[in-house]
This record gives structure tokens, sequence and C-alpha cells, in this order.
């Protein structure tokens, strides 16, 4: 069974990476497919923090992330309009607790009864390279076949290269007309095991997102005695002088 051998890759990575560095073994890297990336699901209480990675993105990538060289108003405004009951918001966090890829799945029923499952994704520059888009657009599709989504597309700019190109990589059929091109696939309704792997995915996220809330609170922690610390031995010093 493909998920259960992957968790077992997750599990065994994981551990690699805690041994050498237990702070770093948490954030963001580039790993196997066969591995398992620790993907939120996304809710009001993140607003701020989709709100910080969108405001991030430089003139260009909002080009490419809305179509045109969105504000930071118009970007407030999409945040606050997105609805967590019917959309879903992925993203992938880092040890600081700062999205370093955000994806939106937008579902939509058309009057016909096909059900409509449109993808937008965003990252950060540094965190490139990586395969995080991939791994937020194979997320967004296990989700989407739970939902019983039939159409899954992409709307994106001819120029947008890494997202047509993780389309096709999923063998979507691409439509081009000018500066805009469309990718469609079509999903497989769900079955057990994609439901199982929907319900795996979100729980590793959640879990891993909760370790490295404790992580940081704990590094926090430890940075407020050492700030304390210097602040008393300058004041001795001052003292002495």
């Amino acid at each position: 069974m493909t998920l259960l051998r992957n968790l077992v890759q997750t599990a065994q990575q994981g551990w690699r990476h805690w041994w050498r560095h237990p702070t770093r073994a948490l954030d963001v890297q580039a790993e196997p497919h066969e591995v398992l990336v620790p993907i939120v699901s996304l809710d009001e209480r993140h607003i701020d923090k989709i709100l910080a990675h969108l405001c991030e993105l430089s003139a260009q990538d909002r080009v490419l992330r809305f179509g045109y060289p969105a504000t930071d108003e118009q970007i407030g405004r999409y945040v606050r309009g997105m609805n967590f009951e019917r959309d879903h918001i992925y993203g992938i966090f880092n040890v600081a607790l700062r999205i370093e890829a955000l994806a939106h799945l937008s579902i939509e029923q058309r009057k016909d009864g096909v059900t409509l499952g449109e993808f937008g994704v965003s990252v950060r520059q540094k965190s490139r390279g990586k395969g995080l888009g991939h791994r937020l657009f194979e997320r967004a599709m296990v989700h989407a076949r739970h939902e019983k989504v039939s159409l899954f597309y992409i709307h994106a700019l001819s120029e947008n290269a890494p997202m047509l190109a993780i389309a096709r990589h999923h063998g979507a059929q691409l439509v081009r007309d000018g500066s805009e091109t469309e990718a469609h696939l079509r999903l497989p309704p769900p079955d057990l095991e994609s439901d199982l792997e929907d319900w795996v995915m979100d729980q590793y996220g959640r879990v891993n997102l909760s370790v490295k809330e404790q992580v940081k609170q704990f590094i926090d922690a430890v940075a407020s005695v050492q700030e304390i610390r210097q602040g008393v031995r300058e004041n001795r010093h001052k003292s002495g002088s």
C-alpha cells in the first residue's frame, strides 16, 4: 500500500533529520517524493499569516498569482473574502511559523451538477526549488477527490511556466488563449484509499504544526531568559564602572 510505505519513509527521514539537527528537522526542506511534507489545512485563525505571506510577494509574483499587480489593499480584501466553509486553504509552515507556501482550492458546483475545483498557489522566493508547489497541488487534488470534484483546473497567465509545468506534470490538458492558459484535469471518484490519504495528510499537518508551535514557544522562552541575563550583566557592568 503506497500510503503505508510513504508513512514508513516519512518516519525514517524524520529520524535522520532529527538526529542531525533537531530544530532544522522541523523546517521546510526538499524531500524525496515518497516522504510526506506536512501541509496544514488553514482556517480563520490563520488569516494574519495568510495575509503576511501574500503581501510579501514581489510585484511580478503578484501578477503571476492574481493575474494583475494586486496591491496590499486588494490582497487584504481577497483574504478577508475567503470562504473557509466552502473552500480549502493549505499552508506549509517553517519552524518560525511563517507560511512558506500557500494554496487555495476553490470549489464550485455548476448548474449541470459538475463540481469544479480551481487551484492557485504561491511560494516564497527563498523556498522555491523544493517542490512545494507540486506538494500543494497533490494535496489539493487528494482533498478535491474527497469533495467529489470531477474537474480540477488552473487558470494562469501563459508566462507562469512553473504553475503550468506542475499541471502538465500531473497530466492536465492545457488550453492556451493568448496571454492566459487553462489547465484541466479530470479526477476519478473518491475511494477508501483516497479518503484515508486525505485524513492522514490532514492529521500529519496538524500534529507537525502543533510540534512547531511548542518548539517556537520553547525557543522564545530561552531567548527571553537570555535577554534578561544580558540586561542584568549590563546593569552590573554599569554599576561597577
